[in-house]
């Protein structure tokens, strides 16, 4: 039995392509072979092999991909493999397989999870290798189908009587075989070729054809040698080629966005926890909402107190909060005195205004233990349970261990926080209401999967942001940066196939991170010291190309000179003198061993907050970072110029010429020496991270973005992250709604900005702007935002262009004055220039209440209903 693969790609020199193999065995067991194919002028490539069955593993069917690889075995590009080329395996034929490459399609949101769950689709479903009847000559047709609605199904008719003579009676039903897939085995003994065809879509009920594919009829020209008239004997020709050309129904959808911590019902103790998920499905139910978008769910333990409230810091890429555990579902103690006192302490904690961490850490513990107690043993026991284990053991043995607790109490915790929300997950997805989860970018520095992985990650580096009008000294957010390869790919591989059990669709936080991520010595505690890492830094004579004579001592070490001192410390100059400076020639200064890094700078001052002591820290920070280049830390020899530091003394200091010379190297460096080469990385990585995930991949692409972001965001189909109030368009103070892009979320505020109520107040100037050149109106903008202008906002974002419409909860509720907060700063989440924020932010009213307000409901009902969403 032979394999005949064939395909026109067009290479580059040094490039091959490769057919990755594999058979599955009817034991289950899998062979997978990697084969090169060859060609003669780098566009047609041909492989023919062999196969070789084993009586002990019979093979019951194959599935294949292609790839691209430079001379040294490098993967440079796969054809995307979310639907698997699979067929059944007949060991008495031979296949022949004419393909087409595969980029991810166009309408590639309709094979997500998410679009499956909100059409009461499926989201188990898998392509299967169904097997059909093979002739001595066939045809195997195949298409793909993902624009179908409900009670429809694909035919094919064609010039031959064997495909109807294009007699639209006479059509051939094809078989689904899974993720909108369709095959049907044609038997073409007499058949000359080519031969034309078309498929068509009928409808189950009355068998009536119901439209035909646009476009040119399809051809078997090509499939077979020109000189080749008919399929040879005992041969098997797949024509599988582009996706059923029909316009698809355009699927958009509206949800909330809120943490699980933030969500308030009677039943919980001070945190929003996964049974509160149940009365938030109900109420986007209600309100026809279809997507529920949430921030982190994984553990973020590590002090026990306030710093571990941040969602983003996580300890484990698997395991759950211990804090989103719904406590009383798993069981009531046994004890009522003890149950009584549990009680008061859950009405103390709802009776907050914000979710209090370390009050609801010590009180949910302690229940936990004490349910544990009473019941651990038995669950542990249980079959269930040990199923459960023998699938995860992988990161919770690690994770108990890293611990350093009960065992038993955190298999116990783990397993019913899986179990609680799966089956709200599940709830959910019965209600046609899809789970958004979150991808973090990074991980603790002290974590489970730095402990277990340490050659995954860069320990002595930290991940950030660099500089911009929130945070002008930049943020560091104290994740080790990744290592990039096959080890940390697969690492994330598994986590998104874990995120699979609960979330149809993905937010990628920090998208850019995968173009390039933000990387700050560790010796730093602000993110202007930071670089751009993959990048390309200068040599000095490409420095100098530019016009900027180098020297490293006066560009590459702090510059401090008397009228530095006086400006940055004032009164304070003759004390940091002495202090903290070593005097060198030419009136400058160098700092002292001991404050020459910004962490050294930091523990000096440890515990002295002082206004004097914290004046002169601040500016010891910022002499420690007036450099005008950063030396690479992998490549001696090498500089990045500093971000930001046009302006500042360093710069100053440099002649009207140099100052010229050293913009035009800046503005070469940021927004143009890279683009090519953060395109690349980005596809390659996203590819072989997200490439075969089923959730709807969602990037939260803010910040300074290179040029390369959007064309590579649009050729994997990831949808962009929109925001009015930050265009993406250079010279522009507000994004125009209209002119989102289908393939995008669009939004109001995100957890790191103010609140839409709370962002209207903060500027007055920018608020009338907003008001008459977005909303078109005339007079002076209201001080405080009127339920009523909120809700025009609210609605000029529901019938804009983007896929997706995600709000927040608290600009949701915006437009009822009754319903929103009377607090305005209490809804903000997150600060992001604020090392030290609180993340506490919790409903002012219980979901039950919310489920009540019948009037504002059926108003966002209507609103959804008459946007289409």
């Amino acid at each position: 039995m032979k394999l005949k693969f064939s395909i026109q790609y067009g290479t580059q020199w040094g490039q091959n392509l490769y057919v990755v193999l594999t058979y599955l065995s009817i034991d289950q067991t899998k062979k997978t072979e990697r084969l090169m194919m060859t060609t003669s002028d780098g566009m047609g490539w041909q492989l023919e092999t062999t196969v070789l069955e084993s009586r002990k593993h019979p093979i019951v069917s194959f599935s294949y991909y292609y790839q691209v690889e430079d001379t040294d075995g490098n993967v440079l590009r796969k054809e995307w493999n979310a639907i698997p080329r699979t067929y059944y395996f007949d060991s008495a034929k031979d296949y022949v397989m004419a393909d087409l490459w595969r980029d991810v399609p166009l309408q590639y949101h309709l094979y997500s999870m998410a679009y499956h769950t909100t059409m009461g689709l499926s989201v188990d479903q898998q392509v299967e290798p169904l097997r059909v009847p093979l002739y001595r000559k066939t045809i195997l047709f195949r298409v793909s189908a993902p624009q179908l609605q409900k009670g429809q199904s694909v035919a094919i008719i064609g010039d031959h009587p064997a495909l109807g003579s294009w007699n639209v009676s006479r059509y051939l039903r094809m078989e689904p075989i899974g993720r909108f897939e369709w095959l049907l085995s044609v038997n073409v003994d007499a058949v000359l070729l080519p031969i034309e065809y078309k498929y068509v879509i009928i409808d189950d009920t009355s068998h009536a054809l119901v439209a035909w594919e646009e476009g040119d009829n399809r051809t078997t020209v090509g499939l077979l040698p020109a000189d080749q008239t008919m399929v040879p004997d005992g041969t098997v020709l797949v024509a599988y080629g582009e996706n059923l050309r029909v316009k698809e129904y355009t699927w958009r959808a509206a949800g909330v966005v809120i943490p699980v911590f933030s969500l308030r019902s009677k039943q919980s103790y001070g945190v929003g926890d996964f049974g509160d998920l149940y009365r938030l499905v109900d109420w986007c139910a209600a309100t026809g909402m279809k997507a529920i978008q949430l921030l982190p769910v994984n553990d973020t333990t590590c002090s026990k107190n306030w710093s571990d409230s941040y969602p983003y810091n996580i300890v484990s890429a698997f395991a759950l909060h211990p804090h989103y555990l719904d406590v009383e579902a798993i069981g009531v103690l046994k004890n009522k005195t003890k149950m009584n006192t549990y009680h008061r302490q859950r009405q103390e904690l709802n009776a907050l205004g914000y979710s209090d961490y370390e009050a609801v850490d010590r009180v949910k513990r302690a229940y936990v233990q004490e349910l544990f107690d009473e019941k651990g043993q038995q669950t542990l026991e249980s079959k269930e349970f040990k199923a459960w284990f023998a699938q995860n053991q992988d990161w919770l043995v690690p994770y108990a261990k890293w611990l350093d607790s009960s065992v038993g109490l955190i298999y116990f915790t783990q397993y019913h926080l899986h179990l609680q929300l799966k089956a709200a997950a599940d709830y959910a997805r019965s209600k046609g209401i899809f789970l958004k989860g979150d991808v973090p970018i990074g991980v603790n520095g002290d974590s489970v999967e730095t402990a277990i992985h340490p050659d995954y990650f860069h320990l002595d580096a930290q991940t950030g942001a660099p500089p911009d009008m929130f945070s002008p000294n930049g943020q560091n957010w104290g994740f080790p940066t990744y290592n990039w390869g096959a080890g940390v790919v697969e690492w994330f591989r598994r986590r998104l196939k874990w995120m699979e059990q609960y979330f149809d669709a993905i937010r990628i936080d920090h998208i850019l991170g995968f173009f390039r991520i933000w990387e700050i010595p560790g010796d730093a505690v602000f993110g202007l010291l930071g670089h751009f890492s993959p990048s390309l830094p200068m040599t000095v004579g490409e420095i100098e190309y530019f016009g900027l004579p180098f020297r490293k001592d006066l560009f590459t070490r702090p510059f401090i000179n008397d009228r530095v001192l006086d400006k940055l410390f004032g009164m304070h100059a003759p004390y940091v003198r002495e202090h903290f400076l070593m005097p060198k020639s030419y009136g400058l200064y160098d700092l002292k061993s001991d404050y020459n890094t910004q962490k050294k700078v930091q523990q000096a001052f440890e515990g002295r907050i002082d206004e004097n002591s914290l004046w002169i820290r601040d500016g010891l920070y910022r002499l420690v970072s007036s450099v005008l280049f950063l030396e690479d830390p992998k490549q001696s020899g090498m500089y990045h110029p500093r971000i930001g530091v046009i302006g500042e003394p360093v710069f100053e200091a440099l002649n009207a010429e140099e100052k010229d010379a050293f913009m035009r190297l800046y503005n070469n460096y940021y927004y143009q020496r890279h683009n090519f080469f953060w395109g690349a990385e980005a596809i390659r990585k996203l590819t072989d991270v997200f490439g075969s995930t089923r959730m709807l991949c969602c990037g939260e692409d803010l910040g300074m973005l290179p040029d390369c972001v959007a064309p590579v965001l649009d050729q994997l189909r990831i949808l962009s992250l929109e925001i009015q109030s930050m265009p993406k368009q250079s010279g522009y103070e507000f994004a125009h709604l209209d002119g989102n892009p289908y393939r995008s979320v669009a939004t109001i505020s995100t957890h790191d900005m103010s609140p839409l109520r709370l962002w209207w107040s903060e500027s007055p100037e920018r608020t009338q702007r907003f008001y008459v050149s977005m909303l078109q109106k005339q007079g002076r903008a209201p001080e405080q935002l009127p339920a009523h202008l909120a809700e025009e906002i609210i609605g000029r974002h529901l019938y804009c262009p983007s896929m997706l419409c995600m709000l927040s909860l608290q600009d949701w509720l915006a437009m009822d004055g009754e319903l929103r907060s009377k607090n305005v700063r209490d809804e903000r989440i997150n600060v992001p220039s604020d090392p030290y924020n609180r993340w506490k932010y919790r409903m002012h009213f219980t979901i039950e209440d919310l489920l009540k307000a019948d009037k504002y409901n059926n108003k966002v009902k209507t609103m959804i209903q008459r946007s289409k969403r």
